[in-house]
């Protein structure tokens, strides 16, 4: 049995008089203005603070329940992702790296605005607005509508970031093979950088170096290879056969000069038929250039290196601005320009500025400069620069500048790399990297003063200085004192 609203007649006094002392919201005295604006306010509140209480306790319960409903998922949802974040990091991972979670939780948050926004307008039903006081009415209505934006528009920024991280996983782990084990119990993943802008004749990698990560500890080592590395062994494979006594040097423009390690691209490309010496490479997510200069990698530094990172430099930029610059200790100074224009020209001619010795907040343009700048130093110089480039941005990726930047980072990062590590293997080596930042960093420099002949580099050596470093021998138990 239904129970019936007290009559209007009988709010004057009596039972009526009491139900609108004891549940003013519910049934409130409309011909107070006073009572009616307070009770709208505290409405357009309620609102706001609780989607779906007003309908609770002001009518519309079937509309209230649904809105309570869906608040409280929110609600439970928001409390599992931040114990998610801090308790089940693995399990967070997953989710916010699953295509088909990121597209519920998107539909779910969408869904939500929706509802907010039709609550809202039902509110304001209840409010009654003709009934507040005549300034009350617009200021409640006003009210209502920036709240909405607020909370809603808190909420489309969730969605649409939540959105913006699915279309870049998609965009940049598109295509990959298979998953491959880990090697000696390291991830080895070639670390190449390009640049085709302007002033460039050609894509070369004029950064190359290997990033190995510790399956388990995420303990990350950077080993930096010259990118003119002459005479380099390949590993088993189409450019070994081809090279099997060591790469040869080129004396072919088109081909590219010199024997170095940079010119793979060129040459496979071009001057072979690289689709025909790694036929499986694009459908991997690869190219036969990527694949060439793995099998180099392979042979100097006597690992396996299944994946492979490639960062296009003309866009790299973007990225650093994104995530609102990198602090660099600068020291000496770097002229930033393309070069001297006839030989000999000094650099104060030519330089287009300079950057100063000294600690540096760099922006996206001046630590582009950093990175290519040789012209007044070598490129072994070059290398270390660009692997404290490599550890400035690693340690730019926190939770905060992440969370408050999401958006341009995604973008910019989408735009600039390409790799064939697999999705499947990208919650994991999410763990791996949030466990990386909390080590320091090993670095070898394949250069003079890492020991290192540039001319006749002894490859043995190589390899067992890369043995090392990964898997240091254990030291001898020292004999008791007699």
């Amino acid at each position: 049995m239904s129970v019936a609203s007290p009559p209007r007649t009988a709010l004057g006094s009596g039972a009526g008089a009491r139900v609108v002392e004891e549940r003013p919201l519910r049934y409130p005295d409309a011909s107070s203005r006073p009572m009616m604006t307070r009770r709208g306010w505290w409405l357009v509140v309620l609102n706001f603070l609780i989607p779906g209480s007003a309908q609770a306790v002001a009518g519309g319960r079937r509309l209230g329940k649904l809105g309570l409903a869906a608040t409280l998922v929110m609600w439970v949802l928001a409390i599992l992702a931040v114990l998610g974040a801090t308790l089940w990091r693995s399990a967070m991972v997953t989710v916010a790296t699953n295509w088909f979670a990121l597209t519920v939780i998107q539909v779910v948050l969408f869904a939500y605005i929706v509802l907010w926004a039709v609550l809202t307008l039902d509110t304001l039903r209840l409010v009654r607005l003709v009934r507040t006081g005549a300034f009350a009415r617009f200021g409640i209505a006003l009210a209502s509508v920036a709240l909405l934006v607020v909370g809603g528009g808190a909420t489309a920024y969730a969605a649409n970031a939540v959105g913006v991280l699915r279309n870049t996983i998609d965009i940049v782990f598109g295509e990959s093979g298979p998953p491959v084990a880990p090697s000696d119990g390291y991830y080895n993943i070639l670390l190449l950088g390009a640049d085709s802008g302007e002033g460039r004749d050609s894509m070369r990698f004029d950064s190359i170096s290997v990033v190995s990560v510790n399956a388990d500890t995420g303990a990350v080592t950077i080993t930096g290879i010259p990118r003119d590395m002459p005479g380099f062994p390949f590993a088993p494979g189409p450019m070994q056969d081809r090279y099997p006594n060591g790469h040869e040097s080129h004396d072919d423009e088109t081909c590219g000069w010199g024997s170095g390690i940079n010119q793979l691209s060129t040459e496979v490309e071009v001057c072979q038929d690289g689709a025909a010496l790694y036929p499986d490479a694009v459908a991997n997510g690869s190219s036969p250039a990527v694949e060439a200069t793995k099998d180099a990698a392979e042979g100097i530094l006597g690992i396996e290196i299944p994946y492979y990172v490639f960062l296009d430099m003309h866009g790299f930029a973007a990225l650093i601005d994104a995530l609102g610059g990198v602090d660099i200790t600068v020291e000496e100074s770097l002229p930033e320009g393309w070069g001297p224009t006839y030989d000999g020209q000094p650099a104060v001619e030519w330089a287009i500025g300079w950057i100063e010795p000294g600690p540096q907040h760099m922006d996206g343009d001046t630590a582009q400069w950093y990175a290519r700048s040789r012209y007044t130093t070598n490129d072994f110089d070059r290398m270390k620069r660009q692997r404290e480039l490599q550890e400035a941005i690693l340690a730019q990726f926190t939770p905060d500048v992440v969370l408050t930047r999401f958006q341009d980072v995604a973008g910019a990062g989408a735009a600039i790399v390409e790799t064939d590590l697999p999705q499947s293997l990208l919650p994991y080596f999410v763990d791996l990297a949030l466990k990386a930042k909390e080590q320091p960093v090993t670095k070898i420099e394949l250069t003079p003063e890492g020991g290192i002949d540039e001319y006749e580099p002894d490859f043995a050596y190589v390899q067992q200085i890369v043995r090392d470093a990964l898997h240091p021998p254990t030291p001898e138990p020292s004999a008791p004192a007699g």
